[in-house]
């Protein structure tokens, strides 16, 4: 039998449904037992706790607050001059994760400062990252929730976002030196921003807390049309005993549970 977990992600599969606590209900339905959400925060509370308790599904992964979307904002752990409100997004996130009982926040980097460029802030922003992060692991710890960074490819998704690589980010969780963070690995950026998942993910396995996956370059089903063999991807993180989630973060290409078909064939297979 497959030991790999997987968990739905509610912001991308089962949008059919406008609500986040019917979502909860549609991925119990479909054979879930965990979901992750990235920001539930225009979500009732209580609602989603009501929709959590009575479907017994683990909430395993929430993101900090985007920051002033108006603005442009994707996050702020690393924005210069925003650590108060980076500080006041952890404690909503945190609100959040208790009532949930979710043990993994993904701590959001956010973007370069408008007109600037890379090499430029790449010094200041990470010392700012590296000391939010460190705030944020202690505080984190003192209630068992694992903090958790994710590079965000510059090629296709986000061109400005500051944490794009998966050796940037390794390296800056060795920096934060802190045990409960980790690195979230989203397939489907390290695949664009470095490939190599194979020598990847046997590098920086231990570092890992998180996995999300979706296929490339479309970021639908695992098993569309696309450049990587997931069931190869499977059965080398099971080889290597990884023991945390992997998280459907992908655009289903009809409704969500017609594309479910490569994970009910993955549980049939693993039986």
């Amino acid at each position: 039998m497959s030991r790999l977990r997987f968990c739905a992600n509610i912001s991308w599969l089962f949008t059919e449904l406008p609500e986040l606590s019917q979502r909860i209900h549609s991925a119990a339905s479909a054979g879930f037992r965990a979901v992750e959400v990235a920001w539930p925060y225009d979500s009732d509370l209580d609602e989603l706790q009501r929709a959590q308790q009575a479907t017994g599904v683990e909430v395993v992964l929430i993101n900090t607050p985007l920051g002033d979307v108006k603005a442009g904002d994707l996050g702020l752990a690393a924005v210069p001059g925003r650590e108060a409100e980076f500080r006041r997004g952890l404690d909503l996130a945190l609100k959040y994760a208790k009532a949930l009982d979710c043990r993994r926040i993904h701590l959001m980097a956010g973007r370069l400062p408008a007109g600037s460029h890379r090499a430029a802030v790449a010094k200041e922003m990470e010392a700012i990252f590296v000391q939010n992060l460190q705030y944020s692991a202690d505080v984190l710890l003192q209630e068992g929730i694992t903090g958790l960074i994710e590079p965000i490819n510059t090629r296709i998704t986000d061109p400005t976002y500051f944490l794009d690589s998966p050796h940037q980010a390794a390296a800056i969780v060795e920096k934060v030196g802190k045990p409960n963070m980790k690195l979230q690995m989203d397939v489907f950026h390290w695949q664009i921003m470095d490939g190599n998942l194979t020598q990847n993910i046997h590098k920086y396995l231990p570092l890992i807390g998180h996995i999300q996956i979706a296929q490339v370059p479309g970021r639908n089903e695992p098993d569309s049309a696309g450049e990587l063999n997931y069931r190869y991807l499977f059965n080398l993180l099971e080889t290597l005993g990884y023991q945390g989630y992997i998280g459907c973060e992908y655009k289903p290409l009809r409704s969500t549970n017609e594309g479910l078909g490569w994970l009910k064939d993955h549980w049939t297979l693993s039986q």
